[in-house]
């Protein structure tokens, strides 16, 4: 990357009238340099069964080329036509609820032979209509993509055959997940049952991790097809998105993403977040933690989707939309791009608006994003490929996610609910930090002070022994409750817990309960009367001394937050869920005795920083409030959107919404 891509996605397909000169016009004026097609319109490409249509790419690709305009093509396989499904009713995916019916985008089975014949064939043709195209940079393979639940009876063969392979004694594999209870066993593989009806968590959680493996191997098979096409220097990439909650929220539950990644040239993703009175850039911050650290070697990412005005209520106010777009590169982001570049005039995204609105003309997010666009062009360079060294690492494994799901603690206390949790707090106080996978080895751990993991509730032994090295060895572990509780198929380990690590902690615990209406006493982090909330273990330490007590007398005021010398390292337990505000005392305070240095500001000033290619620190700093923020900024430089320069010790005013960047020598 040498330069910053600032685009949208664009579709003249959909367009109402013929614009398209227009419309590059317009992006080129706004200073955007990308563009993204073609994923979601294989029924434009192929009307029917083996006749192509080029023609709208063709339009696209030429008026790119005049008006020197990026094109990143996606792969048009997550929305099937109509033809196909009538030709074939079995690539619509058979999930929990029965077979899908034709509407939807992603209601297919990816796995389906038929499907993947004819999606072979359009990516092939694809291929070989663009790849020779001076503009096209890069591929987008699919479009985030899942399971969608996909439990068909190939599915289900599959996975009987994937299990045989793991356990080829049937009686270990009756005894690992516990088959014995209500009459469940398999007394042999022929009679296997429909595992859509299983009342075994373990089996269910199984099951869902050999279907995110069946995402992995699809993503695999069309890098493969594109391979054979693309030039050297074109990437291929994927948009991963995150758990929905309205807006994206945590990890996806039906993606490895960490394993699916592997043999993209370059990570992507889409991040959407509420905006107005409830903006607040956390969702941005944890999107770029985790994608940055997909391919921990490559660790800048692309943005392929935000909002600009995006889903009603999520109109943003003047200034938020140029303050998000740096929020992305603050994070790590080589991109920021918009779905989409216009509003759609009949669709089930109709109200999912874009930078341009229905009649199609410039308006305020229109001209904000000019203001994005020319700095970018101006200083763009001097922010691409921003190298981040967080000091903090929050773990994180799809086999907590599904566990927690299974055998839930509130249905407002997910595993997404309290890993964000932890990662809110450490974004308000602008402690940055890193997601990576519970497999990360030794070397990969301890290049980290801190080292956070949140409700692991399904942990292997091979990953508790080396977190407990991590903290022997003088690293600083925190973990929550629900950690350590099982191991990779959800078996309750059958000794005190948490497993493996009652010594490094210094505790145990054998009970637990709900915790609303008991409050936090005898804090050494200034939280006497927090509220617990939803959950909370009753601690009882052996070694390790007490942070925080529960402050009821029912339970015997158990300790509820502690911490132990362990080796020449620190390890500190979270027994509950408290407010956050409490969190983040906490936080700050284990923050110095890891030897972390914060900025002396906290949220709604939000710090960043970086390395650029000229080996120069850049620090953002910016405002999520819609006030004026003062600060004195840790080091002087330059502040590089204005050019003026920032003495050390000197203060710094932010708008509303605004934010500096300040280039300094290291």
């Amino acid at each position: 990357m040498q330069k910053i891509l600032f685009g949208a996605a664009y579709y003249d397909e959909y367009m109402p009238y013929d614009r398209i000169d227009t419309d590059f016009k317009m992006m080129k004026a706004a200073g955007m340099n990308a563009v993204r097609i073609a994923e979601s319109t294989w029924s434009t490409l192929e009307p029917e069964d083996g006749k192509f249509d080029f023609t709208h790419i063709e339009r696209m690709l030429s008026y790119a080329e005049l008006y020197g305009i990026n094109v990143i093509v996606g792969t048009p396989t997550y929305a099937v036509p109509a033809w196909l499904v009538r030709k074939y009713p079995g690539i619509l995916a058979v999930t929990s609820k029965g077979r899908n019916l034709y509407g939807p985008r992603q209601n297919m089975d990816i796995t389906d032979r038929h499907y993947l014949f004819h999606a072979e064939r359009v990516i092939r043709r694809l291929m070989e209509y663009v790849s020779g195209r001076s503009c096209v940079i890069g591929y987008q393979i699919d479009n985030e993509t899942k399971y969608y639940d996909a439990a068909g009876e190939e599915v289900q063969r599959a996975f009987i055959e994937y299990l045989r392979k793991k356990f080829p004694d049937i009686d270990g594999f009756n005894r690992e997940f516990g088959l014995d209870y209500w009459s469940n066993r398999v007394g042999s593989w022929e009679d296997f049952p429909d595992v859509r009806g299983t009342i075994n968590g373990s089996l269910s959680a199984e099951f869902d991790k050999f279907r995110r493996s069946l995402v992995t191997d699809f993503f695999n098979w069309q890098i493969g097809i594109v391979n054979e096409y693309r030039r050297p220097e074109q990437f291929i990439t994927h948009n991963f998105d995150y758990s929905w909650n309205g807006f994206s929220h945590g990890m996806q539950s039906d993606v490895n993403q960490f394993q699916a990644a592997a043999n993209f040239t370059v990570a992507g993703t889409d991040i959407y977040h509420p905006s107005a009175d409830m903006l607040t850039g956390e969702e941005i911050a944890f999107g770029g933690a985790m994608m940055r650290n997909l391919k921990p070697d490559v660790r800048n990412y692309l943005v392929l989707e935000t909002q600009a005005q995006g889903n009603p209520g999520w109109l943003p106010y003047k200034g938020q939309l140029r303050l998000l777009a740096y929020s992305h590169l603050a994070s790590g982001a080589n991109s920021v791009m918009y779905w989409h570049w216009h509003s759609i005039h009949n669709s089930a995204e109709s109200y999912w608006k874009g930078v341009l609105s229905h009649n199609l003309k410039e308006n305020e997010i229109y001209e904000e994003a000019r203001i994005i666009g020319r700095e970018l062009q101006a200083v763009g360079e001097k922010l691409v490929d921003l190298r981040k060294k967080p000091e903090i690492a929050v773990m994180v494994n799809n086999g907590s996610l599904t566990g927690l799901s299974e055998f839930p603690i509130d249905a407002d206390c997910t595993y997404n609910d309290i890993l964000l949790w932890v990662c809110g707090a450490l974004y308000r106080i602008n402690a940055e930090y890193d997601i990576i996978p519970q497999e990360s080895d030794h070397e990969r751990l301890s290049g980290y002070k801190m080292i956070i993991a949140p409700a692991m509730y399904s942990a292997t032994e091979q990953s508790l022994e080396r977190l407990r090295r991590y903290a022997q060895e003088g690293g600083h572990l925190i973990m929550t409750f629900k950690s350590a509780v099982c191991d990779e198929y959800l078996k309750i380990y059958c000794d005190d817990q948490p497993h493996m690590l009652t010594e490094c902690f210094g505790m145990t615990y054998d009970r637990f309960t709900d915790g609303r209406g008991v409050k936090l006493a005898d804090t050494s982090f200034e939280a006497d009367g927090t509220d617990v909330k939803y959950f909370m273990e009753l601690l009882q330490p052996s070694a390790a001394y007490v942070l925080a007590r529960y402050d009821t007398d029912a339970y015997g005021k158990c300790a509820a937050v502690t911490a132990n010398s362990y080796g020449i390292g620190r390890s500190v337990y979270i027994g509950c869920f408290f407010e956050r505000e409490a969190l983040m005392r906490l936080l700050r305070n284990e923050c110095r005795e890891a030897y972390i240095d914060l900025p002396d500001v906290s949220y709604p000033i939000v710090v960043r920083t970086g390395t650029n290619g000229s080996g120069r620190q850049i620090t953002y700093y910016m405002n999520y409030s819609g006030e004026k923020q003062s600060l004195i900024p840790q080091y002087g430089g330059t502040e590089i959107l204005t050019g003026s320069r920032i003495p050390e010790g000197s203060a710094l005013i932010l708008d509303p919404w605004g934010l500096a960047i300040i280039e300094s020598k290291i």
